[in-house]
């Protein structure tokens, strides 16, 4: 181009200068990494059972909005299409999860190969992200979080373009993947601010100035505005949600952010992710890309100062190792005997990140791993809720079944009971969590008794239920220590005024 984008400058410039040609990309073997990663997934899809998000995204798609209190329309959007297309066991739900996992793998890799890593540089960040927990552990899942990398992944990935080569019209693309984002989890506001703030920081502060942003921005408002629109309507309950999270554990998701930082990726890949930031800071082949650096720094202050969870920085950390793969082949190339360290940490990584991220110890071992990852097992005990439910219903004299109501203390367990709850001759639960609170509440001629499922002490929100018996607790057989394990299942003669006046008090976000 003779001249600086219109609206600029109209003083004559000298030919930009190209950008720096990328490496050939390793296609074949990354494909295979990203092969190997699906059928591992697919492999252990079955194991163990729903998790209880899992449960509450199909009941979710059967509701089809714009919004939900906790989280934009495409996640539930996605499992209805999975239960259409697939069927509606764990291992069907989980497809997508599968293919977002390997998409992962590549994001990285491609990522690398922005930096200039080599085919042997592009071929470790392929494993890294292969064998790094975050990466294993969401993509066995579906969940907010598994398409969330993948977008975040996705954003790095153009950003990294336009700065290598100043070409505005990736900002098109950013827009595009920002707007996606949005569809899934507005957590990804945070990446916005952490990426622009980091330009502003230390630059290329040019791209900022191009008129293609102007269109990006428009792209990304005109993909998530339903979304928002929902939201705003209904006072913003993200919020409240996001708040809740804060309060109960923003604590310990403080203390522990830099800890699980290191261990949900890998400890074994510190060094790489170091040598990345270090490249990146200094190297001036890519010094278009240090903003990266400072980007990381402002996410993680953002996270830690609203009480996030820690995984919700790891994307820009994939990042980090991305760009240390090529520092870290090099390192391996200049003497022999150093391929053997570095084959022998993706192995051990490879192992101890599926352990702790995958269905693969047998059920009744899973305590020894649920310290790092709870979600093992949140996936554990759900039909025996069911059962110990169905022990309370057996309890309703059969004349009065037609006025009786099945009540769940959390999504969770509302989302089990709907699953597992027909073929044991249960009704359609309700609850006042989260979004379950819209799609209730029972009819007001349902006064009869109520078989009430929770977890936890009594509260003040179950002061309307009376003259309440214990029944039965869940017990799911393998000795799991999870949530749901010795809930209470109580049989009350009913509440204390009907369901619509006593549906407010039961609502909550968290």
């Amino acid at each position: 181009m003779s001249r600086v984008e219109k609206g600029t400058s109209t003083e004559p410039l000298l030919p930009a200068p190209a950008p720096p040609a990328l490496p050939p990309l390793a296609k074949r073997p990354i494909v295979l990494i990203m092969v190997a990663v699906f059928a591992l997934q697919a492999a252990v899809s079955a194991r163990y059972g729903f998790h209880r998000d899992e449960l509450y995204f199909v009941v979710a798609g059967r509701h089809l909005a714009w919004g939900y209190v906790d989280q934009p329309p495409l996640t539930p959007l996605l499992a209805r299409a999975s239960g259409e297309l697939f069927g509606d066991d764990p291992q069907d739900l989980r497809i997508f999860a599968a293919l977002a996992c390997a998409g992962t793998v590549l994001l990285v890799a491609l990522i690398a190969r922005e930096f200039g890593s080599g085919r042997a540089g592009q071929l470790l960040a392929a494993a890294c992200a292969a064998t790094s927990g975050i990466v294993l552990g969401i993509g066995h899942l579906w969940s907010t979080a598994t398409l969330d990398i993948v977008a975040w992944l996705l954003i790095a990935w153009f950003v990294l373009r336009l700065l290598r080569t100043g070409d505005g019209r990736w900002w098109l693309a950013v827009g595009a993947a920002v707007g996606f984002a949005m569809l899934n989890k507005y957590l990804v506001g945070y990446l916005v601010v952490a990426l622009l703030v980091g330009l502003f920081a230390v630059g290329p502060r040019e791209v900022l100035r191009s008129r293609w942003l102007v269109g990006g921005v428009a792209i990304a408002i005109g993909l998530s505005a339903p979304g928002l629109w929902w939201q705003a309507t209904h006072d913003w309950p993200q919020f409240t949600v996001a708040g809740g999270i804060s309060t109960d554990d923003g604590i310990k998701n403080r203390i522990m952010f830099v800890p699980l930082q290191i261990a949900y990726l890998s400890p074994l890949f510190v060094p790489i992710w170091v040598a990345g930031a270090r490249r990146l800071l200094r190297a001036p082949q890519i010094d278009w890309a240090r903003s990266i650096v400072p980007g990381y720094a402002v996410l993680c202050v953002l996270v830690i100062a609203s009480g996030g969870k820690s995984y919700y920085a790891l994307p820009l950390l994939l990042v980090l190792v991305a760009a240390g793969c090529e520092p870290t082949v090099q390192w391996a190339a200049s003497r022999p005997g150093r391929r053997v360290p570095v084959g022998s940490m993706l192995l051990v990584a490879t192992v101890t990140s599926a352990v702790i991220s995958l269905p693969l110890l047998p059920a009744g071992r899973v305590n020894a791993v649920i310290g790092i990852n709870p979600e093992q097992g949140e996936q554990i005990g759900w039909p025996e809720l069911a059962d110990a439910a169905a022990v309370a219903w057996g309890r309703i004299p059969p004349d009065q079944r037609g006025r009786a109501v099945l009540f769940a203390g959390n999504y969770g367990e509302a989302g089990a009971l709907d699953r597992y709850g027909p073929a044991r001759g249960l009704p359609k639960p309700y609850s006042g969590h989260m979004s379950f609170a819209d799609w209730g509440p029972p009819p007001d001629r349902a006064d009869g008794p109520v078989v009430v499922v929770r977890e936890g002490e009594v509260t003040a929100r179950y002061r309307d239920f009376v003259d309440c018996r214990l029944v039965t607790r869940v017990d799911n057989g393998k000795g799991v220590d999870n949530e749901e394990q010795h809930a209470v299942v109580e049989l009350c003669a009913g509440t204390t005024k009907p369901w619509s006046r006593i549906w407010p008090d039961l609502r909550h976000f968290y």
